[in-house]
């Protein structure tokens, strides 16, 4: 049988490619680790690590290994959280993944609600761009996934169970006012993350061109600052400008074009209590 300490140290030491890091992270010392991989492969019968000069590989049965182990130990915290969650949510820990935008706006509200609603309850907060949030809630490590979509997207994974909790404005990021994004047919445009090009490369579609990419950035703070120096255009949500305005940019409002905002679970219902009580202060906090 499997020993979930052995997992979660082949898990640290995949996910760091060290037995050095993952020692230092798990608080154990470089011989116990090693001990504990050596006890794996005896109990599987599978050799899961090669040496490569000074550092370690995983083999591609170490890889598969290491991808379930990582679940498996997401799904082992969640459910001490939701045990904990379960005792009249007087205590516990809810996770919540989300990009910058919602974490700097959206999140601290909801933040606020629990608190003052459950003031045992610890809410954790994870930056990652929506592909990355959902693979996270995927492998159990985080509860929650808030997430950006479009309505003619195509639908997300089986599994993710989806809950509206509003919509967000589009707007062109330029040098001035009352702009259109056709008036940028030749302009250097500034990129962002996969979803939010994909947004970007569909609004200049829609206007009959495609953008030349000139620059690339995911920080909210630099696009703008890009966009003021003269360097591109580029479009941001209206979370992005509560976040954050520069005060040399204009922000023109794109008719017709919003993003979906979704809070995302996995698995088969009911969600935890803990979870249910975050997604309430999720929809509260956009109201």
């Amino acid at each position: 049988m499997l020993n979930p300490v052995h997992l979660k140290i082949l898990a640290s030491v995949a996910r760091h490619g060290s037995v050095t890091e993952a020692a230092r992270e798990l608080h154990y010392s470089q011989p116990t680790v090693s001990h504990h991989l050596a006890r794996l492969e005896a109990s599987t019968g599978v050799k899961l690590l090669q040496r490569v000069g000074r550092g370690i590989r995983l083999t591609p049965e170490g890889r598969l290994l290491a991808n379930r182990a990582a679940e498996i130990i997401g799904r082992m915290d969640a459910a001490t959280n939701e045990l904990a969650a379960q005792v009249g949510l007087q205590a516990g820990r809810v996770r919540l993944a989300g990009n910058s935008s919602v974490l700097s706006t959206i999140a601290p509200r909801a933040a606020g609600i629990l608190t003052r609603t459950y003031p045992g309850l610890e809410l954790s907060l994870i930056e990652r761009h929506p592909v990355e949030a959902l693979q996270m809630l995927r492998h159990g490590e985080i509860d929650v996934a808030l997430i950006f979509r479009y309505a003619d997207a195509p639908a997300e994974d089986e599994g993710f169970r989806l809950v509206h909790i509003g919509d967000d404005s589009i707007y062109l990021i330029s040098g001035r006012p009352d702009d259109s994004i056709e008036n940028h047919r030749d302009s250097a445009w500034i990129g962002g993350c996969e979803r939010c090009q994909e947004e970007l490369f569909t609004v200049c579609r829609r206007a009959g061109f495609i953008p030349r990419i000139g620059s690339l950035s995911d920080d909210m703070t630099v696009v703008q600052a890009f966009v003021a120096a003269g360097i591109g255009v580029t479009t941001l949500p209206g979370l992005a400008l509560q976040a954050h305005r520069h005060p040399d940019i204009h922000a023109t409002k794109i008719p017709n074009h919003t993003r979906q905002l979704h809070a995302v679970t996995y698995g088969d219902p009911p969600d935890p209590p803990a979870v249910t009580a975050l997604l309430e202060a999720l929809k509260a906090s956009v109201e």
